[in-house]
């Protein structure tokens, strides 16, 4: 199983900037994928996911209606559009991917991880 995350980069406030999260080893039907962030010296923290199957999606408030996480079954793949992006979003992001949507949200546990792509906006 791998997850690779990438899109990361430098953008000014305001700004966008495109996750993609590529699962290979999973199925996205039986595999629930969750966004978590870790800014400096915090930790880590529950952002968003898209559930398996057809794909509900949940958002942490501090991005909600900021953020779109969305998927491709047929390709694997989850993106997360990051719009009016705020210096506090500066952080890794990771994805993760669990067959218990709950297990991601509240436990912030996932049975697989990607490597983690940095997020910097600036002021």
């Amino acid at each position: 199983v791998q997850l690779q995350a990438s899109g990361g980069g430098l953008v000014q406030t305001g700004g966008s900037l495109r996750l993609s999260c590529t699962a290979s080893g999973v199925s996205l039907d039986v595999y629930s994928i969750g966004w978590f962030r870790q800014a400096p010296g915090k930790e880590r923290e529950w952002v968003a996911t898209v559930r398996s199957g057809d794909g509900p999606t949940e958002y942490d408030d501090s991005v909600q209606g900021r953020f779109v996480v969305s998927k491709d079954n047929t390709k694997n793949t989850v993106t997360l559009q990051m719009n009016s992006l705020q210096p506090w979003d500066t952080a890794v992001y990771y994805c993760a991917a669990d067959q218990g949507y709950l297990r991601i949200r509240y436990g912030g546990y996932a049975e697989y991880w990607g490597q983690g792509t940095q997020v910097t906006v600036s002021s």
